[in-house]
């Protein structure tokens, strides 16, 4: 049993250690390859998207755990290793529904308090999806909603294997789904393969499923702003009503009112306020902006449709 232990050890170690930031750097590279960003990432969107990359891990991430292994001997030295009996495979599974719960509850109340929007909003301001939205947040939000205090708690508490392997799996999850590169394609694609789609995209968030939820419209029927809320788990959807799955992509993504609000402004409001007059970010912009359609209409469509208001937080 200890042998098989220390293997598994060995195993999360490598991935965490190696085995995820190759598979970063591996997608960046196709995406790269395959033009991605070719025409779609200016510099302003350039550093959000980096900021949002590199703050985290090499600030806040590695601060949050550095004072939580710090403290937590020292508020309860008693707890230490306690729940080191537990065997990695219970702690696995209790872990990773109880991390992917709770943030399920997370991502979707962000969407649907109109407060906390603002803190979410920068996770789908870009009019594209790639890997670099997997990271693509407020740091306030990342410090307020971040797994990182769960994941040092629990190593502190003896399962750290455990946490760190269910950290591991869900960000190579979250970023995949969030990526351009379409992998669930060939499980639509070819009728012998339809069996595993149908568990695949009940279980796990994947690109057609969670590109939908970053879509900039829900009227073609394909992007679905108001569900698809799940991270590592879709089946959070399935289980609460808030699932659509139509195995197609979005055409566009985005909020359809984003006019590039400036990159410090993103990563840091409520700190630094955006300079864009009536953006939700700006000093004295609303908490959530009423849509209003700027398209030229012609003819008989001009007299009646002016206008289309609507709330557009949720559409994000």
């Amino acid at each position: 049993m200890e042998t098989t232990i220390e293997f598994i050890r060995k195993i999360v170690d490598n991935l965490n250690g190696f085995g995820f930031p190759f598979l970063v750097f591996f997608i960046g590279v196709l995406e790269f390859s395959f033009g991605l960003y070719k025409r779609k990432w200016p510099k302003n969107e350039r550093y959000v998207d980096i900021a949002c990359f590199v703050l985290p891990r090499l600030v806040v991430q590695p601060a949050v755990a550095y004072y939580s292994v710090t403290l937590l001997p020292h508020i309860f030295p008693a707890f230490k290793n306690v729940f080191s009996w537990v065997p990695f495979i219970w702690g696995f599974a209790i872990i990773a529904v109880a991390d992917d719960l709770t943030q399920y509850w997370y991502h979707r109340l962000h969407h649907q308090i109109p407060w906390l929007w603002r803190f979410h909003r920068t996770h789908h301001s870009a009019s594209y999806m790639g890997m670099a939205m997997a990271s693509r947040q407020n740091v306030i939000y990342t410090i307020f909603f971040s797994q990182i205090y769960l994941t040092a708690a629990l190593v502190y508490l003896g399962l750290g294997i455990s946490a760190i392997a269910v950290r591991v799996i869900k960000s190579t999850i979250t970023t995949l789904a969030h990526s351009s590169i379409p992998w669930d394609k060939p499980f639509y694609k070819y009728k012998v393969l339809h069996p595993i789609a149908w568990v695949l995209e009940r279980l796990i968030s994947t690109p057609a499923t969670h590109h939908a939820h970053h879509a900039a419209t829900t009227d073609d029927g394909v992007g679905y702003y108001k569900g698809n809320f799940g991270n590592m788990f879709f089946l959070w959807d399935i289980i609460f009503g808030t699932a659509l799955i139509s195995r197609q992509y979005p055409k566009a993504y985005g909020i359809s009112h984003y006019e590039g609000d400036q990159w410090y402004a993103q990563l840091l409001w409520p700190i630094f306020k955006s300079k864009v007059e009536g953006s939700e970010l700006a000093p004295s912009g609303p908490m959530v902006r009423i849509d209003i359609d700027k398209e030229p209409l012609s003819g008989e469509q001009a007299e009646p449709q002016l206008a289309s208001l609507q709330p557009s937080y949720p559409n994000s």
